[in-house]
């Protein structure tokens, strides 16, 4: 995992964005990741530790905050997020036709419904999709329709990635296979794990968020999930050392 900071930087209306850039040295511009974080608003420092794991991986990863409690549900942001990125990746290394979007929990959902919608401009449409942990029966706020419906119609125009926790008790896991049995051809990952490991983080009842996890198991356990996304912008990155 790199240790750097991330760099922070506004992408609409003030509303902050943090880039998590590869190591040092990396050379040749790195596939991106878009990271949405959950329902929380503004968390992005959540997915903190998952997105430094990933950035050592070699991938550019860029973790927007957003807010699930606006009128629009957080569509605006989300959106203008994943614009940002498209215009923005080259500026900070990255390779734009290596483009991944991905999320955990509801932000899950959300990547999921916008790389597979039909109506998904090409020019923003990612080159593939990670769902972390993340349930896709439900209309999201993005495209109006859930994933399951939009899967059921006809195939992903993009590759889709599965992680999911075995021990969740926010979102079970049956909730995940439900979406893998639309796309069997699509990576599944199960993890011995519950919905704050599956991103390197535990829930702490006194702070009302996840925050990074200590406990070397669920380091290794979703250091598993960055490998995913590693995968998932095609680095070669073997299943069997993930």
């Amino acid at each position: 995992m790199t240790s750097a900071q991330p760099e922070v930087v506004p992408y609409a209306d003030g509303r902050l964005l943090d880039v998590h850039r590869p190591a040092a040295g990396a050379g040749a511009a790195a596939p991106v990741v878009l990271l949405w974080h959950g329902s929380g608003p503004d968390e992005r420092d959540v997915m903190a530790t998952l997105a430094r794991e990933a950035a050592g991986l070699g991938l550019l990863v860029l973790v927007p905050d957003w807010r699930s409690d606006r009128a629009d549900g957080g569509r605006a942001e989300l959106l203008a997020s994943l614009a940002f990125a498209r215009r923005n990746a080259v500026a900070y290394g990255g390779d734009p036709e290596r483009f991944v979007l991905a999320g955990w929990s509801l932000g899950g959902r959300e990547a999921i419904a916008v790389a597979t919608h039909p109506d998904t401009p090409g020019e923003l449409r990612p080159t593939a999709a990670v769902g972390i942990a993340s349930a896709y029966g439900r209309p999201t706020t993005t495209t109006g329709d859930s994933p399951l419906d939009v899967l059921r119609a006809a195939p992903s125009p993009v590759p889709i990635r599965l992680v999911l926790g075995t021990a969740d008790e926010i979102v079970p896991a049956e909730l995940t296979r439900q979406l893998h049995t639309l796309v069997p051809a699509a990576e599944l990952l199960e993890l011995p794990t519950d919905h704050a490991g599956v991103i390197m983080t535990v829930y702490d009842p006194r702070a009302q968020r996840c925050v990074p996890a200590t406990e070397p198991d669920r380091l290794e356990t979703g250091r598993r999930t960055a490998a995913v996304l590693a995968r998932a912008a095609g680095l070669p990155w073997p299943a069997a050392a993930a």
